[in-house]
């Protein structure tokens, strides 16, 4: 059965469309690159997949469910901006996951953080925004969920961490699972993608598997995304 549907999805707002009749179906065991230019609707299809928002027209399924309780239950959903909280440490938010998760293992987390060097007693407002990025990534990567979205994981690292990040990614996920990474680098994440979604205006332009791809253009994902979108 496939981890994540859009059947016919659209959301609009007012008369301005963000997503128009989507229609994808993904299947586990895959790395997703979510790719398209600033306000093509990759961020407005994770918050709709993750019942963040509530579709105009046409619906989205999360292993055959709608967004609800049960499918946050499932879903690892790293947004693409801060969302801890400030005075926590990072050993509170460890125990904050814990907590609210029960797929959440606390010591891969801790083993994550020694092995960037985070000290899990520093509080979250202490740390600079690439540790932040890292934490929170942490945090996400250490839950066994179904599905995990990933918004912009590795925009404001460097380029050495972008691929601590990556490796983290393919590492730690649930083989069962499917990930989608919604980025603006694409050279840096093409090496871990099966298969990559063009979202232009709010349609999808293209979906195919990553090497398939490649092979039929006989260029780069990169290359091929960089013709597609010129501008």
């Amino acid at each position: 059965m496939a981890i994540l549907e859009c059947k016919n999805l659209s959301k609009r707002y007012g008369k301005v469309s963000a997503l128009e009749d989507v229609n994808l179906s993904i299947e586990p065991g895959r790395v997703v690159g979510l790719l398209g230019p600033n306000g093509s609707g990759k961020t407005t299809l994770i918050k709709l997949v993750n019942g963040l928002l509530t579709p105009s027209a046409g619906e989205v399924l999360v292993e055959g469910q709608r967004p609800g309780p049960l499918t946050k239950a499932a879903v690892a959903y790293l947004p693409d901006r801060d969302y801890l909280a400030d005075w926590m440490s990072v050993e509170e938010q460890i125990r904050f996951f814990a907590d609210f998760y029960k797929d959440f293992d606390s010591d891969k987390a801790m083993e994550m953080l020694l092995r960037l060097d985070i000290d899990p007693k520093q509080k979250f407002k202490a740390l600079s925004k690439g540790t932040r990025e890292k934490v929170q990534l942490i945090l996400v990567m250490s839950r066994k969920a179904s599905l995990y979205l990933l918004d912009e994981p590795i925009g404001g690292v460097d380029p050495a961490t972008r691929d601590f990040i990556l490796d983290t990614i393919i590492r730690n996920y649930n083989p069962e699972a499917a990930v989608i990474i919604s980025t603006h680098l694409i050279s840096d994440v093409e090496p871990v993608l099966d298969d990559v979604i063009f979202l232009q205006k709010g349609r999808v332009v293209l979906h195919q598997a990553a090497d398939s791809l490649r092979e039929e253009k006989g260029k780069s994902v990169d290359q091929y995304f960089r013709e597609v979108f010129k501008c």
